[in-house]
């Protein structure tokens, strides 16, 4: 039995916001108990040519849609980057799954050798979709969801391995 790229990429995707989105429901209520501006914790970076914590997050939910889009050969989902609280993050986070749980399985078959263009350094380049989900949206997907925890992890939030495993 093959591996299919739906396998390969949207399960992975809807475990990680899922637990993404709890992580954020920690983090509010840990700002609530230490008296933290949440806002606080929203524009925290770990370095300075680092996102902020919610641009993290706001990339975990573009880079998901993006790339079942792209790979199911539809139109990507616009979302303005407005968000300025942790409940904005989760609406966001809600509307990601919500699209990519919307896509058959049916729609990324045959996608590993399907021509995918993305922008790289403001030019359009066209890669095979197998090539694209593993070099490019699986790392990045993962760098901004670890980067998020890390950012909530360095602010004191109490969230392990587990809870970005969604296994708490």
């Amino acid at each position: 039995m093959s591996f299919s790229m739906y396998q390969a990429s949207v399960p992975g995707f809807v475990q990680t916001i899922t637990a993404l989105s709890k992580i954020l429901d920690k983090a509010e209520a840990d700002a609530t108990a230490r008296k933290i501006d949440p806002t606080v914790l929203l524009n925290y970076r770990l370095a300075p040519d680092m996102f902020p914590l919610v641009r993290q997050v706001q990339t975990v939910s573009d880079v998901a849609k993006g790339a079942v889009a792209r790979l199911a050969g539809v139109d990507i989902p616009k979302f303005e980057d407005t968000e300025k609280t942790i409940p904005e993050l989760k609406a966001r986070l809600a509307k990601t799954l919500d699209f990519i749980q919307g896509i058959k399985a049916s729609a990324l078959e045959g996608s590993e050798s399907r021509d995918v263009t993305i922008p790289v350094g403001g030019k359009p380049t066209t890669v095979k979709g197998q090539d694209y989900l593993v070099g490019n949206v699986l790392p990045n997907f993962y760098f901004h969801a670890t980067a998020s925890h890390a950012i909530l992890r360095h602010c004191g939030v109490a969230i392990g391995k587990r809870d970005f495993l969604g296994r708490t």
